[in-house]
């Protein structure tokens, strides 16, 4: 047979993977992506951790080591941490120090993979609409409209996690915030090489430094689910609440940590929705990877490190089987990825739950001011099903 052709719907870091990993094992592809032209500027939005399997992976797409190392910084250490509301200090829960992950933003990342993609397998403004299967089974026909605009759009069958996220990023490299990063530097002095995780009673803050010394901060809230507008997941926030968000901060936080919060322009709210592991991820000549194969809760790191594996297993299992055997390289991929993403999502969830003092699935509460050492143990990224080892096909 010939060269197969693969159509990849969406061009966000699951899309230019899975581009990048299904040319390397010798396909066509055509990526669709709603957005009407690639990601320029300077790099913005939030920031993410890259585990070593993906920093490996997306090493092996680029022409040099240095791409990647040059983009992000180090993350050696992972941290868990509790805070005294009161007495406004801090003792540490949990501390591994062969963390080895590497802090990026996301539009940098995107960045570095799509500059390394043929610009021409893009089609820009264009949303997908439907797709067909040929009666034999054997193609894929996919219809799509050019668009202006468009929205996230949510996986039916989601569910309120039970909280909602504020999120920002402040850049302190100015003179204007240099006194910020001082006093943050002498509370948390392993800062741009930790992976702070802060508990308070029923809530947790994570926050890191990203390259150019900028702070990315995410602070978890318990609270009823809002309404939302649209599709989007993300909450318009007022000046009110934006207000009323930092008085309560000062409330929990040291106040190093609230000088960070409150000196971030325009922080966003993000609604964290969950779901159920899907048990199945090909249709025939369908395939899921990246959040559609497994939505997440965002606090194991999980959603761009799975991306970045579903697309290298996907086009290891595709170089292995040939076009001619195509169903079994897809079932070898389905096989490999499901029972890892399953166990995975379900580990994030139960994070979540512990550091926001949720009650887990076995009807228990976990405590930061009475646990003890086993259980806080759970609450390190290292006890993540597959963590050090994940099968690649």
């Amino acid at each position: 047979m010939g060269m197969g052709r693969a159509v990849v719907v969406g061009g966000s870091i699951a899309g230019v993977s899975a581009a990048h990993s299904l040319l390397s094992a010798g396909w066509e592809v055509v990526v669709l992506e709603k957005t009407t032209a690639p990601p320029t500027g300077s790099p913005t939005g939030a920031g993410l951790g890259l585990d070593p399997s993906s920093q490996s992976i997306i090493n092996s797409w680029l022409p040099s080591d240095n791409l990647l190392n040059i983009r992000t910084l180090p993350l050696t250490i992972d941290q868990n941490q509790a805070t005294d509301a009161e007495k406004k200090i801090s003792r540490i829960l949990t501390r591994d120090e062969s963390f080895n992950f590497r802090a990026a933003y996301w539009s940098d990342l995107h960045n570095l993979l799509y500059n390394e993609l043929p610009p021409d397998i893009f089609l820009w403004g264009h949303l997908f609409q439907s797709f067909h299967i040929s009666d034999d089974k054997k193609s894929v026909k996919v219809q799509s409209k050019v668009v202006q605009t468009g929205n996230i759009v949510e996986s039916e069958g989601d569910l309120y996690s039970g909280y909602c996220a504020w999120r920002g990023v402040l850049d302190v490299s100015d003179y204007e915030n240099s006194d910020i990063f001082a006093g943050l530097q002498k509370v948390y002095q392993d800062l741009g090489r930790c992976l702070y995780f802060d508990l308070g009673s029923g809530t947790h803050v994570v926050f890191y430094e990203l390259l150019n010394k900028k702070i990315n901060w995410i602070w978890y809230v318990n609270q009823p689910e809002p309404q939302l507008k649209g599709n989007s997941v993300t909450i318009k926030v007022s000046n009110n609440m934006i207000k009323k968000m930092q008085e309560e901060a000062e409330k929990i936080w040291v106040p190093e940590l609230v000088k960070v919060i409150k000196a971030t322009k325009e922080p966003f709210l993000n609604v964290i929705y969950d779901c159920d592991p899907l048990h199945q991820i090909v249709w025939d000549r369908v395939v899921f990877i990246g959040d559609a194969a497994h939505p997440t809760t965002p606090h194991g790191l999980r959603s761009t490190n799975m991306s970045i594996l579903d697309a290298a297993v996907l086009g290891q299992c595709l170089m292995k089987s040939g076009v001619e055997n195509l169903e079994a390289g897809l079932e070898e991929y389905q096989s490999i990825r499901v029972p890892v993403t399953s166990k995975q999502v379900l580990h994030s969830r139960k994070m979540g739950r512990m550091k926001q003092g949720l009650v887990l699935a076995d009807g228990k509460v976990f405590d930061p001011k009475t646990a003890t050492p086993q259980e806080c143990k759970d609450l390190q990224q290292k006890c993540m099903p597959g963590f050090s080892d994940v099968p690649y096909g």
